[in-house]
């Protein structure tokens, strides 16, 4: 449908366009209607006529439902056996009594006509999770993930926890311990423990930390503690993994490294000396991909920059040494900037990133 002031403009400029030596069905194809409906749009006088669709006169289906038996839905709706019962049940207990007034579509519509269609009886409403918070880290010390995931023992039904802290900019592990238990004063400890060894007393803006629904890191100790240093505690959807999908792909990382006992460890001890193996190997040795190929504690110390500076300088001296091997530019050294955690929208990425910048 449309306006009568959009159509007298159209036929304002076709109509202009016409006296100016354009032909009429041109005029009217490049404006976007057929010719049929310039000439049917133009009544009397040259006066635009207006759509006569909404207040067309339109007779009432024969199958329509009478007031009568509207008003008998409703009734039946309000009884009060059918106090708590929706349309779906209503219309099979009104059949074995042999009674049918209408169908259950036809229940559904009338009630949702005189506003009865909330939810029946004490059931709340299932409610949806809402989006993930977004979190931007433009520097270290901004945004911690943490993480806890099961060690298998080489007695079977026995386990070892192994708590993770990695700092969302540079990747570094920042904090991690192991345990029998994945009770939540260890990881209240291991927060109190990193804090300390991150100094984020003397930072204007202490991290965030975000982590999953597990009881581990959402216990009354964990929040107690995370509010005595002032870190703000940040968690992922409900029965949604994806929402802390940094420290999920770091014990993926961790699990798939060749010296990992797939047989289990023998004891706590020998866990422990894996994993504070691995942090060592993941924090100075491993080239992250995803920061192109610097290690996270050279990241963590901002050395990213002169280091991927010279490997730019390098492949320069190597183009101009043989122009020929390269068809194109070289390879893209450039440091990766701010980092998103679970990014909703472009607006809102942008004013987290103003936050964390302000």
């Amino acid at each position: 449908m449309t306006r009568l002031e959009d159509r007298q403009t159209l036929m304002a400029e076709i109509t202009a366009a016409s006296a100016a030596g354009a032909r009429l069905a041109p005029a009217c194809a490049l404006a976007g209607i057929d010719l049929r409906t310039f000439q049917r749009w133009r009544g009397e006088n040259g006066q635009v006529r207006a759509d006569r669709r909404p207040d067309a006169i339109r007779p009432r289906p024969s199958q329509a439902l009478s007031e009568v038996e509207r008003a008998q839905i409703v009734e039946l709706a309000n009884q009060p056996r059918f106090a708590s019962t929706p349309p779906a049940r209503i219309v099979p207990v009104l059949a074995d009594e042999g009674v049918y007034v209408a169908s259950e579509a036809s229940f559904h519509r009338v009630l949702r006509d005189h506003g009865q269609m909330q939810r029946r009886g004490r059931a709340r409403p299932p409610r949806t999770a809402g989006p993930p918070s977004t979190h931007v880290a433009t520097a270290p010390g901004q945004v911690w993930c943490w993480d806890v995931t099961f060690l298998r023992a080489q007695v079977q039904g026995r386990w070892f926890y192994l708590f993770l802290i990695l700092d969302l900019f540079s990747r570094k592990i920042v904090g991690h311990e192991v345990h029998e238990t994945d009770q939540a004063e260890h990881a209240a400890h291991l927060v109190r423990r990193t804090a300390l060894a991150e100094d984020i007393h003397a930072r204007a803006h202490r991290p965030v930390l975000h982590g999953d629904n597990g009881s581990s890191v959402k216990g009354t100790t964990v929040l107690a503690m995370l509010h005595w240093l002032g870190i703000a505690p940040s968690h992922s959807r409900p029965r949604v993994s994806d929402d802390n999908a940094y420290a999920e792909a770091l014990f993926r990382t961790a699990k798939y490294r060749p010296d990992f006992p797939t047989a289990g460890f023998a004891d706590l001890a020998e866990a422990r000396h894996w994993a504070a193996a691995f942090v060592r190997w993941y924090n100075h040795e491993h080239r992250h991909s995803g920061i192109r190929y610097v290690t996270p504690a050279q990241r963590h110390a901002t050395e990213d920059r002169p280091i991927l500076a010279a490997r730019h300088a390098l492949y320069q001296q190597a183009r101009e040494a043989n122009p020929r091997r390269w068809s194109g530019p070289t390879r893209n050294w450039t440091p990766i900037g701010a980092v998103t955690l679970n990014p909703e929208r472009d607006s809102s990425v942008a004013v987290s990133t103003l936050k964390q910048t302000g």
